[in-house]
């Protein structure tokens, strides 16, 4: 479960260091005193739901799963009992109802161009998922059951070249427990969203030693710690505002540049029809500066908030601001469920070309990472 990965052309589990190099130039090792100090743009990617091992696991050299030995990570059943045989995936009859309890290809069953079923990935399933460090519950404590245990072939997705040129981090970790709304908002403030007046409908039971009794939004002390839109527009039509949090008002990444006159946007796939309130593929709750007082709509911080149209525009014609960030939209983000692995990736590729193709390729860092590890080991 390392989860996300850094390309450096100069790919976050990739790193992409582009600063004097080219497209198509061999990458060249710099020291890094030298090679930051040339770096005038920062572009993040920030892709969904995927851990290090369901992606780059079979990457050579990297601390994946080929360093697994037969009968590491056995998942196990709610008595702590190894089971014979993956727990059977539902929602999906090309997976076969006899996988042995280990590690399995998913290719082979369901080809990357294909989406799978979603896995589940919320806050306190994934602690029980995690069981203390014996990582053996995963399939147990999943919707998608023995998915938990799937991994891609790595060498054949369009991310890949750009992981064996540059830089591939394989011992990166998400930031909480949980899903992608609540990884989101800790990456641009490093910070727990809180509603202590939470309907308690949403506020999740847990028995005397913290363990879930019934699963919510928010804790019993009043973080929301699952999946909640924003209170702020937009949102979907006929919302039930009651149960959308309320603006957040820590201190956020954006504030930070803000204050030291460096330049930045938030570019999400789908924002200008989200926001013209026309049908789109836009995914409210990962848009994370949506979620403060600061960039409610009419406030001066709203004006970093961008179509990714037009980070695609400003990398062509090397007007990027010093900092980017990159989201795209739902059915585009490789969240399982909904996107296919092999065309969101190819999407990816296409995001990085036009950074290394553009005017700003002399002096940018691109860095392409995952929210969090969407449910799989």
């Amino acid at each position: 479960m390392r989860l996300q990965h850094l390309l450096y052309l100069s790919l976050g589990v990739l790193s992409i260091s582009s600063c004097g190099v080219t497209k198509n130039a061999r990458h060249q090792e710099i020291p890094f005193d030298e090679g930051i100090k040339k770096i005038n743009h920062v572009v993040v990617i920030y892709m969904e739901n995927h851990s290090f091992d369901n992606l780059y696991g079979e990457f050579k050299g990297a601390n994946g799963i080929d360093n697994v030995r037969k009968g590491d990570f056995l998942q196990v059943d709610e008595n702590g009992e190894a089971y014979q045989y993956l727990p059977e995936i539902p929602r999906n009859n090309s997976f076969p109802t006899n996988l042995p309890n280990q590690f399995f290809n998913i290719d082979q069953y369901v080809p990357s161009d294909k989406a799978t079923p979603d896995v589940t990935h919320r806050f306190y399933h994934n602690q029980l998922q995690i069981n203390g460090g014996k990582m053996d519950k995963f399939a147990l404590y999943n919707d998608s059951k023995g998915l938990a245990m799937g991994y891609y072939n790595t060498e054949k997705l369009p991310l890949y070249p750009f992981a064996k040129a540059y830089t591939l981090c394989d011992n990166f970790f998400q930031s909480v427990f949980g899903g992608s709304y609540l990884n989101h908002i800790y990456m641009i403030s490093a910070a727990i969203p809180v509603w202590p007046d939470a309907p308690s409908s949403l506020v999740a039971k847990l028995d005397a030693n913290g363990k879930m009794i019934k699963d919510g939004v928010v804790t019993p002390d009043g973080y929301a710690i699952n999946h909640v839109l924003s209170r702020n527009k937009p949102y979907p039509a006929k919302s039930d505002t009651s149960k959308l949090l309320p603006s957040q008002t820590m201190p956020t990444i954006g504030d930070r540049l803000t204050a030291k006159n460096v330049s930045w946007a938030w570019y999400s796939e789908g924002w200008d029809d989200a926001v013209a309130e026309r049908k789109n593929n836009f995914a409210y709750n990962h848009e994370p500066f949506l979620y403060f007082a600061n960039y409610e709509d009419g406030k001066e911080g709203r004006q970093h908030m961008k179509d990714q149209n037009d980070f695609i525009k400003a990398a062509k014609e090397g007007t990027l601001p010093s900092v980017s960030f990159v989201k795209p939209g739902g059915g585009n983000d490789e969240h399982p469920g909904s996107s296919a692995v092999y065309s969101s990736e190819q999407l990816a590729v296409n995001l990085i070309n036009a950074v290394l193709e553009g005017p700003n390729a002399k002096d940018a860092l691109v860095i392409l990472t995952y929210d969090e590890f969407g449910g799989f080991f």
